[in-house]
């Protein structure tokens, strides 16, 4: 799994800050029960001196005193100061520093795995990021309308929109939420505009990102775009945004790529989309392309390797039917 590195930025610097503020905050209840109750400063200090001479016990530097005494010295002086706390109505670990996380101790690391505490907050910085480009305040699986699209049987495909954009669906929601472990690992939402590609491209962006995968989304336009920053600006400050970026496309758990098919093809972006479908089928790593074009349209617009990988390791969705924004205007 690879965040993007200014996701995993932001989200250490959250874990950092927070952090911080407990310990804050922990400091100021600690300085208010000393204020009120002096004894307890005196305690936590014997209290500290305990530990110091348990260490010189045990390893036989002590004065005199055995282990056994300094634990019971240690515990008489922490029954003494439970019930001081307990005066002032606070818990017996009010003023000790606990971590807020016990299983990495808020470093956001187990070793070399990744804390569930900072993949958490590497999942909402990446879907403040997706929401950049997607709504995805008002995009999800369950908001989806199937009502919108018509049940006639359309001409030339012997099915209904709404037959089919029933299996579009069910397909699109296994895909998302068995992530990783569905049959299809890359996708391909074919259809002219307005029928619901990009909608379902947020919804299965969303999904997956909540399991805690990396996601990135963005238009065939600035992906390819990046690529080109990476060629012929190398050294430069661009240069090398670029190629963060790239590596971004690269190495994602899951890219959805949006719009192929808008963008200016040359042979340049014929070369970068060979790279970048190639890298990631060799890499194991899923991708989700939607286009208004059909694959034989593909075939013929592209390379011939490119069109042979994505025709033979994508599950090609097929999306017709009425414009649905249109509709949705005709409704309010």
């Amino acid at each position: 799994m690879g965040y993007d590195v200014n996701v995993l930025r932001r989200a250490t610097q959250r874990l950092e800050e927070d952090s911080c503020r407990r310990r804050e905050e922990m400091e100021l209840r600690r300085r208010a029960a000393y204020r009120r109750e002096p004894r307890i400063s005196v305690l936590d200090r014997k209290l500290r001196g305990t530990m110091a001479e348990l260490i010189g016990a045990t390893l036989g530097r002590g004065e005199g005193q055995t282990v056994e005494e300094i634990r019971q010295r240690n515990q008489d002086l922490q029954r003494e100061r439970a019930v001081l706390l307990h005066s002032l109505g606070l818990t017996e670990d009010a003023l000790d520093e606990v971590p807020a996380c016990s299983q990495c101790g808020d470093t956001g690391w187990r070793g070399t795995e990744m804390c569930h505490c900072l993949r958490e907050l590497c999942t909402q910085e990446q879907m403040k990021e997706l929401s950049k480009l997607l709504d995805l305040g008002q995009q999800s699986f369950d908001s989806f309308r199937l009502d919108l699209y018509s049940e006639a049987i359309w001409p030339g495909r012997g099915t209904s929109p709404r037959e089919n954009m029933e299996l579009v669906y069910e397909v699109c929601l296994s895909y998302a939420q068995k992530f990783g472990k569905f049959y299809f690992k890359n996708l391909f939402l074919s259809g002219p505009p307005g029928l619901g590609k990009t909608f379902l491209s947020a919804c299965i962006a969303r999904t997956v990102s909540e399991q805690g995968n990396s996601v990135v989304y963005d238009t065939a336009g600035n992906i390819f775009a990046q690529f080109e920053a990476r060629k012929f600006q190398q050294g430069s400050e661009g240069g090398r945004e670029a190629r963060d970026e790239t590596r971004r496309y690269l190495y994602c758990d899951l890219l959805i790529l949006d719009d192929l098919g808008s963008e200016l093809t040359t042979q340049f972006t014929q070369s970068a989309l060979y790279e970048l479908v190639n890298s990631r089928l060799v890499g194991g790593r899923n991708t989700v392309v939607s286009s208004n074009l059909t694959m034989e349209e593909v075939a013929r617009r592209y390379a011939p390797q490119t069109a042979s990988r994505l025709e033979g390791e994508y599950h090609v969705l097929h999306f017709f039917g009425d414009d649905i924004r249109l509709l949705k205007k005709k409704q309010f």
